[in-house]
């Protein structure tokens, strides 16, 4: 099978919007973060200023391991969209939580406010105690993943059909129309639909339905393992493959010993007690799935310690060692990366400031017409 292209279009980044408490890390090192709004604004003004096209807004409805506090992302995500000028910002919700009509209708006012940057993370769940603490039911791993992708099939019927309809297994449409829509471009014609998961059942799903894969943290090969198995579900499809964007968490400094030695500290300084909690309920999640393949399944205690693998990802070092495994990355068909920081004021501007132009430097570098390392299905 041939290798598809390089994406012509520079490298994307996000990064996680620390809108719940306790850092991006489960650990006792100093991280200089804040959940509150306040923080947040600057924070979004400042990624925005420094080459960041997207934010992530995490979703949590009650306190566990190490997260007492969070906001709502929804409106948090409108917050910080009202607060800037180009940063897109994704919300991330849950099927089961949610109905489709009701968010499509959130969105497509917050598309009109933010003039068309509004996006949504469809998450199928990975805390059953949420579930059963609101008194709703919790469904085997795959049947969530079907639940998700009836959700986005809705969302795309609501938001570009006058006269919806969908008689699905979870969620039922009759006769409906959304006025206004959301804002409509060529290239865009209704907010951006992103879906995390690592599964058989996410690689599958994404591959129909959405705009953007998000993959917890991994290094080449399992980058390469899901964008070929992504990519085939899309041409199954017979749809374009969706984008692809890669969890990481970073840590840049001006010697690699320094980074190497903050990452020890993390680690060092983790609260076991919340990691292994952690742990003991993201598990069950891979470990469900029929064939092994899902999220946390193999992940270590030091991977859970950053609780989406983002140390797996290895964006640690000097600035330009960090650049040059971005772009390697990007030869492997990653068009996005989203990121976490320890200290996120300071390292939304390091990174501005001494990563991202070297990376700009080394796209520019890319023979033009180079193809990627991953072959596409015929």
């Amino acid at each position: 099978m041939p290798a598809a292209p390089l994406s012509t279009q520079p490298l994307k980044f996000a990064y996680w919007v620390p809108n719940v408490s306790g850092g991006l890390v489960t650990s006792r090192i100093e991280q200089r973060t804040d959940w509150g709004y306040d923080y947040n604004r600057e924070l979004a003004v400042l990624a925005e200023n420094n080459g960041f096209e997207y934010a992530l807004g995490q979703v949590r409805y009650m306190a566990s391991y190490g997260a007492e506090y969070q906001h709502e992302s929804t409106s948090f995500s409108l917050a910080l969209l009202l607060a800037t000028q180009r940063l897109k910002v994704i919300a991330a919700v849950h099927p089961g939580l949610w109905h489709p009509g009701v968010l499509a209708k959130l969105g497509a006012t917050a598309d009109h406010l933010s003039g068309g940057r509004f996006a949504v993370n469809v998450v199928s769940g990975w805390f059953k105690g949420e579930f059963t603490a609101l008194g709703e039911p919790w469904l085997e791993h795959d049947e969530r993943y079907r639940r998700a992708e009836e959700f986005i099939r809705a969302l795309r019927s609501i938001w570009t059909e006058d006269h919806a309809e969908l008689a699905g297994d979870f969620y039922r449409l009759r006769d409906f129309s959304l006025k206004p829509k959301p804002l409509n471009t060529p290239d865009r014609p209704h907010p951006e639909i992103f879906q995390g998961g690592n599964s058989t059942a996410a690689r599958v799903m994404a591959g129909r339905v959405s705009d953007w894969y998000f993959s917890n943290g991994k290094d080449f090969d399992g980058v390469t393992e899901q964008i070929l198995d992504v990519r085939a579900s899309a041409a199954e499809a017979g749809r374009p493959a969706p984008r692809f964007g890669l969890n990481g968490f970073l840590i840049a400094r001006d010697a690699e010993a320094e980074a190497r030695e903050t990452l020890r500290e993390i680690v060092a300084k983790a609260d076991t007690e919340a990691v292994e909690g952690f742990g003991a309920a993201v598990k069950q999640a891979g470990q469900s799935t029929a064939d092994g393949k899902g999220m946390w399944q193999d992940s270590t205690f030091e991977d859970l310690v950053q609780y989406n693998d983002g140390f797996r990802t290895g964006l640690i070092g000097t600035p330009e060692q960090i650049a040059e495994r971005i772009v390697a990355y990007k030869r492997l068909g990653v068009d996005l990366f989203l990121l976490g920081f320890l200290h996120y004021h300071e390292e939304v501007g390091y990174f501005g400031r001494r990563v991202l132009p070297l990376v700009r430097e080394l796209e520019a570098q890319l023979p033009a017409g180079e193809t990627g390392s991953v072959p596409v299905p015929a």
